[in-house]
């Protein structure tokens, strides 16, 4: 079944915007901000976007590497692994 999205008119986040701010933080989930009926925004915790960023840019790279690999671009498993291993080691140092 899916989920049911937080929805708010605007007007609700104007007259109390601190108290849904902090509802936003604690909940975790989305809040879909509506003008006149109809979404207009969508409000999430700063950590929340943070990790949905990171997401989507690793998911980004992999797509690229899709990409590269369909076109005869991409590397062996044991070079990248090679260059893996040698950015590891140095990060430890």
């Amino acid at each position: 079944m899916a989920k049911l999205l937080n929805i708010l008119p605007v007007t609700d986040l104007r007259q109390d915007a601190a108290a849904i701010l902090k509802r936003v933080c604690r909940s975790k989930e989305p809040l879909v901000i509506t003008q006149r009926g109809r979404a207009a925004a969508v409000l999430l915790s700063a950590e929340v976007y943070q990790q949905a960023e990171h997401e989507r840019q690793l998911l980004r790279l992999l797509a690229r590497g899709e990409k590269e690999i369909a076109e005869g671009k991409g590397y062996d498993l044991e070079t990248v692994l090679a260059e893996a291993d040698a950015l590891l080691g140095a990060e430890e140092r």
